[in-house]
């Protein structure tokens, strides 16, 4: 039985060592996985925002807790802002996010949030190997572009799984989960 289980152990590193996200062999490989992903979260994201009632935009769970528009605008600011910080890539037509997570109405929060999805895909799907792999500073450190781009799609899933709590909170399934 050991060995059994010794010969499922390789079979499945070896799976993992030549899947296609833990096999990169370049930066522009990293950013393709990247934007896969980043279409998976913010597609969540979209769907929630989407089935969540326009009344519930200014719920949240507790006193001092974020509402539900201000996640969604949250994330909106940090799609424009990790870019434009840390990656110096601009958003667009000087759009200033900085205020965003005071928005409630509903079209508005879903609109902010799609035109950063669409601003993260653009400019991220036309980066170089270079910008991937230049050094920028992310909270301090020195780091590659594509580790911005790693914290991106980090901080979006946390607020994907928060985003799903609010809404089973209120009564509403996610519709991939139906």
């Amino acid at each position: 039985m050991r060995r059994a289980h010794l010969i499922s152990g390789f079979a499945l590193v070896g799976i993992l060592i030549t899947s296609p996200v833990f096999g990169q062999n370049s930066p522009t490989d990293y950013r393709d996985a990247f934007l896969g992903h980043f279409e998976q979260s913010s597609h969540k994201i979209t769907e929630l925002a989407r089935v969540m009632p326009e009344e519930k935009y200014t719920w949240a769970p507790g006193e001092g807790l974020m509402t539900v528009a201000q996640v969604y605008a949250h994330l909106a600011r940090y799609n424009f802002m990790y870019l434009d910080q840390n990656l110096g890539i601009s958003p667009p037509g000087g759009l200033e996010y900085m205020g965003l997570e005071e928005m409630t109405d509903k079209d508005e929060v879903r609109e902010i949030f799609e035109l950063s999805v669409s601003h993260v895909k653009a400019k991220v799907a036309a980066m170089t190997e270079v910008a991937l792999s230049d050094k920028t500073n992310l909270y301090g450190q020195q780091v590659s572009g594509w580790t911005v781009l790693l914290q991106l799609i980090s901080h979006m899933n946390e607020h994907v799984g928060q985003s799903v709590a609010y809404a089973r909170m209120n009564g509403i399934v996610p519709p991939w989960s139906r």
